[in-house]
């Protein structure tokens, strides 16, 4: 896909004012990205959604609204300190692989027990040529005692019993990224009264999808 044409697709969900802007390299890495999402979504069921530009829109638009929340971008970005980040049900990589896209400095670890989309993700980081990316293909529970600065969690099915599964890794202090509809906030703050809630970011070109974070106590 013309990189150009996603860097147009992706402007409303990014801060461009404040220097909140894809690179080429960011924009080839994504064409990249949908090249290969495509050729094995004709063989495995990894999205719905087959218009190039609305997986842009869709996915692409809402894990970088939620990356440039999580991780502002500074003019040393260099500098930043490592972040364990945990993407919980990944799928075909949404939010993590963006996330790692625009804060290359994070240590990123796939959730996905599907055995054929977990090796989807294994070949988008080849491709992409990402180092600090780890594919886990068992549920997030077999983790055990594994603890993460920020969990992310999007689209998933028994969504409050996973919640509680991902609320389990995050460490103390650390951040709980949802990516959820509007109905989904008062059963995700109610099932976990002891984090602390942000109000509700809603994302553009949708007309119920939210961004909120919870933070765990110390």
């Amino acid at each position: 896909m013309d990189p150009a044409r996603i860097a147009e697709l992706l402007e409303p969900f990014l801060d461009t004012a404040n220097d909140n802007r894809l690179t080429v390299h960011d924009l080839a890495s994504i064409s990249t990205y949908i090249d290969i999402l495509l050729r094995w979504n004709a063989r495995i069921n990894l999205t719905a959604i087959r218009d190039p530009e609305q997986i842009v829109r869709r996915h692409f638009g809402e894990s970088l609204f939620a990356a440039r929340h999580l991780f502002p971008r500074t003019t040393h970005l260099g500098a930043a300190d490592p972040v364990s980040v945990a993407d919980v049900g990944s799928g075909a990589g949404f939010p993590g692989l963006p996330l790692k896209l625009w804060a290359p400095h994070i240590c990123l670890t796939l959730i996905e027990s599907n055995h054929k989309k977990a090796t989807f993700l294994r070949e988008v980081t080849r491709a992409l040529t990402l180092t600090g990316v780890d594919v886990k293909d068992v549920r997030a529970e077999a983790l055990g005692k594994a603890i993460f600065d920020v969990v992310t969690l999007r689209a998933v099915e028994s969504f409050e019993s996973v919640l509680a599964v991902a609320a389990g890794l995050v460490c103390p202090g650390g951040r709980l990224a949802l990516l959820i509809g509007a109905a989904q906030l008062e059963p995700a703050r109610s099932a976990l009264p002891q984090f602390s809630w942000s109000n509700p970011e809603p994302i553009p070109i949708s007309r119920n999808r939210v961004l909120v974070v919870a933070r765990r106590p110390l």
